[in-house]
């Protein structure tokens, strides 16, 4: 009973990717949490926590820089670019850094009417290109950049064009819900394949679906190991831990999440919708009284479906509440509702950048730099993900 979720990580049913990736590739992996922690990880709410890009020797050494090369590469030895857009260029440096690369020099502006100019500064000429570039907020400036970066790539000659995508916009307009609706997901994915992409890296799309909309090979990583790896330097007991899924389209992501947490018990929040953005929570199935609650989901936009969960598992009993998301939309009023009292902590990933004057006290960022500077390496490596030890990565 007084067992932790550091204790809880120890048993054979818990995988995480983070430290699957805990040796140099092409050699024998363990799969399971790390647990033996000699102290507590140091953090403060409120501030970025990028545990995975630090050279402390109880991270994992797969995981830290320079984790293929002895020896910072040489650029002109190597066929390999990543060029970075306008929308994160934290997380693009992040993840040079980690390759041992530097990013390449590219110049974007925007005219006075708003336009679009990009020029590459250096030869791309049959170099493997990678550009790094999240279509959130403004969704339709960031994927407009994106595709004139593309087209640019295209016509200096390289060889192989990746599109980054660690967040996909209008990847919630996946399907026909009602008569007359676009299914905006898949335009965007038209898109991007003719502008000139030969390939699709993206983390932690809103419905597996949306892989199928892409006629190029889309490789799909999840955020989710990073935040599980987080999870399991918590003190929580593993009898008081349940899972909760803040709407019924999330259950399998909240369903693979607790049977990583050694199948910690599920419970869902059932709502009716009655607009985009707008949730109304209507009961809870499963049971959550007296026990520390984990929501679930792969985006927080406005927050309303998340913070309606919450009070409503409050009700019920919860002794505390965390939310976990790899995608921080941050849309108003999210803020407020997320620092109103409701959550212990919120964990949320690097794929969009959250502005300074979002951060609030419980609010925790962890990285995913290392977990795409790795996936980029073994696609530019051609190295196979389908066995088991690279299953996770979703590199077929």
């Amino acid at each position: 009973m007084a067992s932790s979720l550091l204790g809880l990580c120890s048993s054979s049913s818990i995988l995480s990717s983070v430290t699957l990736l805990n040796t140099i590739p092409r050699s024998s992996l363990r799969h399971r949490f790390r647990c033996n922690v000699v102290e507590p990880l140091k953090f403060d709410n409120g501030k970025p926590y990028f545990p995975l890009i630090t050279t402390d020797p109880a991270l994992p050494t797969f995981l830290s820089p320079n984790s293929h090369f002895q020896n910072d590469i040489n650029k002109n030895e190597t066929r390999l670019r990543i060029f970075s857009g306008t929308a994160n260029p934290a997380l693009a440096q992040e993840i040079a850094c980690y390759m041992g690369l530097e990013l390449g020099k590219i110049k974007i502006k925007r005219f006075a009417d708003g336009e679009i100019y990009v020029q590459l500064q250096e030869s791309v000429r049959g170099c493997d290109v990678y550009l790094v570039q999240p279509t959130c907020p403004p969704a339709n400036e960031n994927l407009m950049e994106l595709l004139i970066m593309i087209d640019a790539c295209r016509r200096a000659s390289a060889k192989n064009i990746t599109a980054v995508i660690p967040y996909f916009g209008y990847a919630r307009a996946d399907r026909k819900t009602q008569g007359r609706e676009s299914i905006a997901a898949k335009l965007v994915a038209n898109l991007i394949t003719e502008a000139g992409a030969n390939r699709v890296l993206a983390c932690d799309l809103h419905s597996g679906q949306s892989m199928g909309y892409f006629d190029i090979p889309v490789d799909h990583v999840y955020g989710q190991p990073v935040i599980l790896d987080y999870l399991a330097s918590k003190t929580i007991c593993s009898d008081d831990l349940v899972v909760v899924s803040p709407d019924v389209g999330g259950v399998a992501r909240a369903r693979a999440f607790a049977k990583k947490l050694s199948d910690a018990p599920l419970a869902i929040v059932d709502k009716r919708r009655h607009g985009h953005n707008v949730a109304e929570v209507m009961n809870l199935i499963g049971d959550v009284k007296g026990k520390v609650a984990v929501m679930v989901d792969d985006m927080i936009d406005t927050a309303g479906t998340i913070a309606k969960g919450a009070a409503l598992l409050h009700q019920e009993g919860a002794r505390e509440v965390y939310a976990c998301s790899t995608h921080a939309v941050f849309s108003p009023p999210a803020i407020e509702r997320l620092s109103s009292g409701l959550f212990q902590e919120v964990i949320i990933t690097n794929t969009i950048p959250v502005l300074e004057q979002n951060y609030f006290p419980q609010l925790t960022v962890l990285s995913v730099a290392n977990l795409l500077g790795e996936t980029i390496w073994r696609v530019h490596d051609d190295c196979s993900g389908g066995f088991e030890p690279y299953s996770t990565l979703g590199i077929d």
